[in-house]
Formats: C-alpha cells, sequence, structure tokens
C-alpha cells in the first residue's frame, strides 16, 4: 500500500498553476487568489498621528511636572495642524497628525483641562502613543504575496492602499460524477433496495468552501457508455474531475475502463489510510481526475486531506498543506491499526489551554451522523495502538476546508 504521505505528496505535486486571471473590484474578491504581488503605493499611515485623545507636548516642557501648559489649537483627525510653540500643548484626538515640534501625546486620562490650561501630572517619555509613518507598510514592499486568497482582512489592506480592483485567477471549475443505479436524488421517493445520493451535495459543497467556481454535476447509471459519456463533458467543460466509486474491479467498476476508453491514464492506489484505502489520480485531456471511494465517510476524508490540496494547488494557491495540529486524546479504549486512522474527533480547551480530543463513539465508515458532529480528524499512526492521554496530531476542518 501507498502511505499516506506519499499519497497526499503526489496529489499536490499534480497541481498546474491556472494560466486564466481577471481583474474584479474590490466587492467580487472575497474567496479569490491573488496572480500578482501587490506592493504598497503608499506609506501607512501616511505620517505621524496620535494613537489616542490627548495632548502633542514636547517632553522636555513636563519635567517639571505638576506643569500647566496653554492649549494652543484642537486639532481633529483629517486636519492639519499647526507647528507646536514651546511651552504649550496641542489637543489631537485619535488619528490627528503629529504637529511639527511635539515628540510626545500625553492620553487624556493622564492630565486635566482647564481654563488656564492643560494640567500634567507627571514628566511624560518622548515618544510615546504615537503611530509612526510607514510602521505599517513602507511604500514599494509587498503587502500581499501571488498565490493569496484573499477575504476581508487583505481587502482591507488593498482599500487603504487605494486599490480599487485586483488581479485574480479565474475560479478553479470542478465537476464531480457519481455513478450507481441505486442511487436516488434527494427530495424524490425513495424505492426498494435504493439510497440517497448524499455524495453529489457533499462533495459539492466541500468545493463551495474551497472556492471554487459552481460545481457541474452529473450521475451515471451502472452502464459504460452513461458513464464515458458523463466523464467526456466534464473533462470538456471542468479543470479537475472527481468521481465517487466504480474504479475498482467489480462487475459494475466501470470508470477505469471508461477513462481509458477516452485516453486517459489511471494509477490506482491502496493507500494506508481509514476510511479511505481506495484512491485513484487520472490523467483526462489533460486534467487531473481524482477517483473518491464511493463510501460517504471515506469520501469525506480523501476530499479533505488528499484531494483539497490539489485544489489549493490548481487554484494558484501558496499554502497548499495547512498546517496540522497536535492535542490530547480522551478515549475509553485503545485506538490504532495497521494503517493510518483518521478518527472523528472534536477539539475542546482544558483549563490550561490543552487541546482535548474526544472520538465520536462511531468510527464506522458507515456513520454518516458522525461527520455532522466533528470538527476535525486526529491521526492514529499506523501500527501504533494509543490510549487515553496520548498526543497526536489532528486536522482542524477549518483550516483544511477553506
Amino acid at each position: 500500500m501507498l502511505d499516506f504521505d506519499s499519497a497526499q505528496a503526489r496529489l499536490a505535486e499534480r497541481a498546474r498553476l491556472p494560466v486564466q486571471q481577471e481583474t474584479l473590484p474590490l466587492a467580487s474578491l472575497p474567496g479569490r487568489v491573488l496572480a500578482d504581488d501587490i506592493v504598497a503605493a503608499l506609506d501607512l499611515p501616511p505620517a505621524d498621528n496620535s494613537a489616542m485623545d490627548g495632548y502633542a507636548v514636547r517632553a522636555a516642557d513636563t519635567a517639571a511636572a505638576p506643569v500647566t501648559l496653554p492649549v494652543q489649537q484642537r486639532c481633529f483627525a483629517g486636519q492639519a495642524p499647526d507647528a507646536l510653540l514651546p511651552g504649550q500643548a496641542i489637543r489631537l484626538f485619535t488619528g490627528s497628525v503629529i504637529p511639527a515640534g511635539a515628540d510626545t501625546v500625553v492620553m487624556q486620562e493622564d492630565c486635566r483641562e482647564e481654563e488656564s490650561g492643560v494640567t500634567f501630572q507627571a514628566p511624560a517619555p518622548p515618544d510615546q502613543h504615537i503611530r509612526h509613518r510607514g510602521e505599517d507598510m513602507r511604500r514599494g514592499s509587498r503587502i500581499l504575496a501571488r498565490g493569496t486568497l484573499l477575504g476581508s482582512g487583505q481587502i482591507a489592506v488593498l482599500a487603504a492602499q487605494g486599490f480599487a480592483q485586483a488581479s485574480v485567477y479565474a475560479p478553479l471549475k470542478v465537476g464531480i460524477l457519481t455513478t450507481g443505479d441505486e442511487l436516488i436524488p434527494p427530495g424524490n421517493p425513495l424505492p426498494p433496495a435504493a439510497i440517497y445520493n448524499s455524495n453529489a451535495p457533499m462533495l459539492a459543497s466541500l468545493c463551495q468552501g474551497l472556492h471554487t467556481a459552481p460545481v457541474l454535476l452529473r450521475h451515471a447509471r451502472d452502464d459504460a457508455q452513461a458513464i464515458e459519456s458523463a466523464l467526456q463533458e466534464l473533462a470538456q467543460a471542468c479543470d479537475l474531475v472527481l468521481s465517487v466509486g466504480g474504479a475498482s474491479v467489480g462487475e459494475k467498476d466501470l470508470v477505469k475502463p471508461a477513462i481509458e476508453s477516452l485516453g486517459g491514464t489511471l494509477d490506482l492506489w491502496r493507500v494506508r489510510m481509514k476510511p479511505g484505502k481506495p484512491v485513484a489520480l487520472a490523467d483526462l485531456n489533460g486534467r487531473p481526475m481524482v477517483c473518491l471511494p464511493g463510501n460517504p465517510v471515506s469520501a469525506f476524508a480523501v476530499f479533505t486531506l488528499l484531494v483539497s490540496p490539489l485544489i489549493r494547488g490548481l487554484q494558484g494557491r501558496v499554502q497548499v498543506l495547512p498546517p496540522t495540529r497536535r492535542g490530547i486524546l480522551r478515549t475509553d479504549h485503545p485506538l490504532g491499526g495497521d494503517r493510518d486512522d483518521f478518527i472523528r474527533i472534536q477539539a475542546s480547551l482544558s483549563p490550561d489551554g490543552t487541546t482535548l480530543l474526544t472520538p465520536h463513539s462511531q468510527q464506522s465508515s458507515g456513520a454518516l451522523s458522525s461527520l455532522a458532529w466533528a470538527d476535525g480528524l486526529a491521526r492514529i499512526p499506523a501500527g501504533s495502538r494509543l490510549s487515553s492521554g496520548a498526543e497526536v496530531s489532528w486536522y482542524a476542518l477549518s483550516d483544511w476546508l477553506r
């Protein structure tokens, strides 16, 4: 069997940078990936300014405190102050420009203003409560790197620099093929021996969470021509194709011959992971295709751990593999086996700040309800038997599915 880390690396390495780009306004950028570095057009702050409501003074003028200084001017944010005269103070507000001649700010809580002026009870140290020009961003410096997934923080940076738009990669088009005579779309009557198709909406929502383009969904009955026709359509329309089930060696496993009849090549793996042993990587018309196991829990685990890095790479993102975390198992019985076991867990914090990982009571690949309950997958290394208190790596779904 192929070990998990090798399988993950192979899929991630299959990614190629997208070619198509488009320029979009700020409102359309959330969830998109930068296609170019962004260089600061101006210093931020653009001038020294006050970090507090208070008074700009020369520190030397407060050395003999308590001392009362006349208030020369009141200057709000957005107003240009006069130069500070010796032995005086200028009333400032948060964001106000520091006047020439001032070298410190005393916040209003530490002084008292009356008709005669403002009284400082203690000497003010130089350079307090001043935000200096360019201390946040320097003109000409790179502030956002190509391959960055854009969220509200990045858009704030763009807006603060005066950028009304940015160049981003075109959204990744993903096609999903489910197969099987037994699968019925949700909302329809359920015949005997049939089950509802949970894989299609689950995988589509997983892709949506990763900011792909709207997913193209197709379902084919267990018929070679129907599967071949659906695959051909998806391969022509999409950048990545995912199929679910049907890629093994059973009588109705018809995906592999369909790929081959379309001129594709397929590498069938048995990955040393649980759930999700059968995985295949194919090349179809120059596009990657991943064949997922048909069990929904297995498909979810394989998508999260193996397919999501491929998707991020195909989107042009720099961070393809999110970090793993560490936590302490809380379990009533030892865990582990001959494969890397990715158990569904909930994470919580103990009073001392330690992350505690509680496994779901049902870890079978048929326990679909555990997916709605879990917020992560904890890795139990192959060949180990771990009891409560063991420290393990875990994959937060909030990290791996965004």
